[in-house]
């Protein structure tokens, strides 16, 4: 299987970062404006989750390691 990237896979990718780092924002900004500490530390692991996302999609368009 050739190692590319066509051009309906590189339109995926960008929605699956537009989306991650969208909602990567929004979290955010909640995490700053929320008092509870339980939903804070939701929001954060919601965070990590948006983050780990977006560098995955970025490894793939750096061509690394995407099994």
């Amino acid at each position: 299987v050739p190692n590319i990237i066509t051009g309906k896979d590189l339109d995926y990718l960008s929605d699956m970062f537009n989306w991650n780092y969208g909602a990567l924002k929004t979290t955010n900004s909640s995490i700053e404006s929320v008092q509870n500490e339980e939903i804070k530390a939701i929001l954060e692991e919601g965070f990590n989750m948006f983050d780990s996302n977006i560098n995955e999609v970025l490894e793939i368009l750096k061509g690394g390691n995407y099994e």
